[in-house]
């Protein structure tokens, strides 16, 4: 008798394509899925936070990582926090700029010249610095998709008054994370699903969207 026309060792059946689909899923383990899967693991306790904190502050003055790739997962953790972790990455972001001000009105000679020359930005930062001088107000809308950084040394250079920097920032922020965390609580769960089938492309095209964004702003200043 033939077992294997019997069906008796036939093995259970199985779609190759489906264990090649999953295979990939599960080794898909890059750098950036692993920073977003300890930010969920983590996401309960001070450890999220303070890695928000952490970029929100430096993506403010000096560094261009965007908070809103840390919020995201927090918020998709629970969305019933989203307005708590939106005003803290609010403050951070807003004592980050702080200090991008000082690099600009008080250690530009030192630091923040050679800070600028090194992006590459010094030209872009110096047409910033005009426009500041003459309407700060302009703070609100360039600070809504602009790196940061670019706003508040060029701020500090044009020796926009503090409390008046201080005052744009924290509106300009405000509006910017509430309504990427209002997104994030209202779209949550799709969200998460879909990040956590396609982040790392989705990470390369914000990657090449902030990229674009730049070298558009920066040739228009040109």
């Amino acid at each position: 008798m033939d077992a294997r026309a019997d069906g008796l060792l036939e093995g259970p059946p199985h779609d190759g394509t489906e264990m090649s689909e999953t295979a990939a899923a599960n080794t898909r383990v890059g750098a950036f899925r692993r920073l977003y899967n300890w930010v969920l693991r983590n996401a309960e306790g001070p450890h999220a936070y303070a890695v928000l904190a952490l970029v929100a502050f430096i993506e403010a003055s000096f560094f261009p990582i965007i908070p809103d790739i840390v919020m995201a997962p927090m918020v998709i953790a629970d969305r019933a926090r989203w307005v708590r972790i939106a005003v803290f990455c609010t403050l951070f972001s807003v004592i980050g700029g702080a200090f991008g001000y000082a690099i600009g009105s008080i250690f530009y000679d030192s630091v923040g010249h050679w800070l600028v020359t090194t992006m590459g930005v010094a030209a872009q930062v110096d047409s910033l610095r005009l426009k500041f001088a003459h309407n700060p107000w302009v703070i609100l809308v360039f600070g809504l998709f602009l790196p940061f950084k670019l706003v508040s040394i060029s701020s500090g250079i044009a020796k926009v008054p503090f409390a008046l920097f201080i005052l744009f920032t924290s509106m300009t922020r405000t509006v910017r994370f509430f309504a990427v965390g209002g997104l994030l609580y209202l779209f949550g769960v799709p969200v998460k699903t879909f990040l956590e089938r396609w982040l790392e492309y989705v990470l390369i095209a914000i990657l090449l969207a902030v990229v674009a964004a730049f070298v558009i702003f920066r040739f228009s200043l040109a």
